[in-house]
C-alpha cells in the first residue's frame, strides 16, 4: 500500500551546555570552560522512491542529535549530527504547529506550502539549538574567575503533514477498468496489476517512456471529489501532471456520459485541472465491431474534438499513442 499522506514530528537537536572549569596549572585560576556544540538540524531530501513515506508509517517522532556539552581546557563540545529524512519528489510539507517555540528561538518556518520537487533537493525544516557559552567567554578585567555559563538552546520542533502529489508529464485518468494500467504496461516496464473488475489499481503506478514520466491514476467515480470510492486521495495526484490522457472504455453504454463524469469531478476538485492539455482515448475497441466503435466515437466527438480508438492488442493503435507521446516530447523541448 502506498503511503502518500502522513503526519510526523521532527525535533532538531538541543545545543550543548557550556562548561565551568579553571586552569590550576602553575597556580593559575583562569577560566577554561568551553562552549557547547550546536544541535543537529533536520532536513528533508527529495528521492525518486515513490514509497519513501512508508518509513513514517509507525515511526512518528524523529530527532536530530543533541550538541555535546563543553569541556575543560577550552575543548568545545562537538556539534550534533544532522538528520536527513528522504521523501519522494512531489512531497508537499504542511506545517501543523510548532509546540515548543520560545521567546529566544528563531521562529523558523513560516510557509505552510514547502515543496520538494527535485531529486537531491534539501529543505531545512528545523534548526538545531545554539550551544551555550562556557565560563571562559564570561571572563573580564573585573571578573577573572567567572562561574557563569549558558545552557544550550532547544532545537526547533514541528509537527508536519507530508502529502505526496505525483509529478508526472502525463497522467492517465478515467473511470475504473478503462484500460489505463494495461496501456501503461504496454508502453513502459511498469508491472501494474490488471484484471477485469473495478478498482484493480489501488495505488498510483509510474512508468517512463523515453523522457516522459507516465502516471496511472487509480480509477475515479462519480462523487470522488466528495470522498466517494477512492475519493480525493488520488485526485490530488492529477494536479501535478502536465498533460492528461482520458480513457473511456468501449464497453460503456454512454461514453459521452463517462467522459463528463470525470470532467465534473476534476472541476469540483480544482477547476484549473480542466485547463490542462487533454487527449481522449476510446479503449478496448477490439471487443466490438467497426460499426459499434464508429457509433461510440461519434458520441465522444460531440464533446471532444478528437477521440482516438485504441486497443493494447493492436499494434497500429499503440503506434498512434506513441506518436502522441513523441509529439509531447517535442513540445517539452
Amino acid at each position: 500500500m502506498l503511503i502518500d499522506d502522513v503526519k510526523i514530528t521532527v525535533k532538531a537537536g538541543k545545543g550543548g551546555d557550556g562548561a565551568v572549569a579553571f586552569n590550576k596549572i602553575k597556580m593559575a585560576l583562569g577560566p577554561t570552560g568551553a562552549s557547547g556544540g550546536k544541535g543537529g538540524d533536520v532536513y528533508l531530501e527529495g528521492v525518486s522512491n515513490l514509497s519513501a513515506l512508508t518509513q513514517f508509517r509507525y515511526k512518528k517522532v524523529l530527532a536530530a542529535e543533541n550538541g555535546m556539552n563543553g569541556k575543560a581546557q577550552f575543548n568545545d563540545g562537538a556539534d550534533g549530527y544532522d538528520l536527513v529524512l528522504k521523501v519522494p519528489i512531489g512531497t508537499v510539507v504542511h506545517i501543523i504547529n510548532n509546540p515548543n517555540l520560545t521567546a529566544n528561538q528563531d521562529k523558523g518556518l513560516t510557509s505552510v506550502n514547502l515543496e520538494v520537487i527535485a531529486i537531491g533537493q534539501r529543505l531545512l525544516i528545523a534548526k538545531g539549538g545554539q550551544g551555550g557559552k562556557g565560563n571562559f567567554k564570561f571572563r573580564s578585567s573585573t571578573n577573572t574567575s567567572p562561574t557563569q555559563f549558558q545552557k544550550g538552546l532547544p532545537g526547533q520542533e514541528y509537527e508536519l503533514r507530508l502529502e505526496l502529489k505525483l509529478i508526472a508529464d502525463v497522467g492517465f485518468i478515467g473511470l475504473p477498468n478503462a484500460g489505463k494500467s494495461s496501456l501503461l504496461n504496454e508502453l513502459t516496464n511498469a508491472k501494474s496489476k490488471v484484471a477485469n473488475y473495478l478498482f484493480t489499481t489501488l495505488d498510483p503506478n509510474l512508468g517512463t517512456y523515453y523522457e516522459l514520466i507516465l502516471a496511472d491514476i487509480p480509477g475515479l467515480i462519480e462523487g470522488a471529489s466528495t470522498g466517494k470510492g477512492l475519493g480525493i486521495k488520488f485526485l490530488r495526484h492529477v494536479e501535478r501532471t502536465k498533460t492528461l490522457f482520458h480513457f473511456i472504455s468501449a464497453e460503456s453504454s454512454d461514453p459521452a456520459k463517462d467522459y463528463q463524469i470525470i470532467r465534473n469531478e476534476l472541476a469540483a476538485y480544482n477547476k484549473e485541472l480542466l485547463e490542462k492539455p487533454e487527449y481522449v482515448f476510446l479503449s478496448k475497441v477490439d471487443l466490438f465491431d467497426k460499426k459499434e466503435i464508429a457509433k461510440k466515437l461519434n458520441q465522444l466527438k460531440k464533446i471532444s474534438k478528437k477521440a482516438i480508438p485504441i486497443s493494447v492488442i493492436d499494434d497500429e493503435s499503440i503506434k498512434l499513442v506513441e506518436k502522441t507521446l513523441r509529439d509531447i516530447i517535442k513540445q517539452k523541448y
